[in-house]
């Protein structure tokens, strides 16, 4: 019988505990959960044959504790490392929830499908890593938003389209790489371009090389898609 009430009483604690913690940080419990849902939106989007998102259990408060899974003291959701773990799939738009992400290495899955164009969101991104994968259509034109990212690797992926000229307003890209692909037109040399040699453009066929910066420019009149 005092067994019971102590029971009783320790439940009661930490149920008050929790309202407490509540009240405090209402808007951080908010946000580790609207991650978490975001987080949980990819996890529905892929198939995981190696069962490395196992631990992503959608009913716990915050997704602090998923494998693969960084956070900072806020709780806030700053790295997503799912690289090489033969994920299939589609990316989300949901992703581009996760404010403070710097991190997004998604790299040699076989992801297929666009590039969402609400990655352009995520405004600490220092790093995208969607190399070896799949994806397909063109480059969003929203990454030139991506005002802290120093390492760009969309290699080897199924992309179309012109390379988008704002990209090249990236003022801290140290790392670029959109070779292996299917891009056309021309490339950027102006900006942060100018850096970067056609290593990172190769084995794209139909890119016909450097913009002429002053001159008729290659991608003027014909079709690229």
């Amino acid at each position: 019988m005092v067994r019971g009430k102590s029971m009783l009483m320790e439940m009661k604690m930490m149920t008050l505990l929790a309202i407490f913690l509540l009240l405090s940080d209402p808007f951080g419990v908010a946000n580790a959960n609207t991650e978490g849902d975001a987080l949980f939106a990819f996890r529905r989007a892929v198939k995981d044959p190696n069962n490395v998102l196992q631990s992503w259990d959608p009913t716990l408060v915050d997704p602090c504790t998923w494998f693969h899974v960084t956070c900072d003291d806020d709780k806030r959701v700053t790295r997503l490392d799912l690289g090489h773990a033969k994920l299939s799939g589609h990316l989300v738009p949901e992703l581009g929830r996760l404010q403070r992400l710097q991190f997004l290495e998604l790299y040699k899955n076989d992801l297929i499908g666009p590039i969402p164009k609400e990655l352009g969101d995520l405004k600490n991104l220092v790093s995208l890593g969607l190399y070896q994968n799949n994806l397909t259509g063109s480059i969003p034109t929203t990454l030139s938003n991506l005002s802290n990212i120093k390492f760009l690797r969309l290699n080897s992926n199924k992309l179309t389209g012109r390379i988008p000229r704002e990209l090249a307003k990236l003022a801290n890209l140290k790392i670029l790489d959109l070779s292996e692909n299917d891009l056309c037109g021309t490339f950027p040399t102006s900006g942060s371009f100018s850096k970067f040699s056609e290593q990172s453009f190769k084995n794209n066929p139909r890119l016909k090389g450097p913009e002429l910066m002053g001159f008729v420019r290659y991608d003027t009149g014909g079709s690229c898609k």
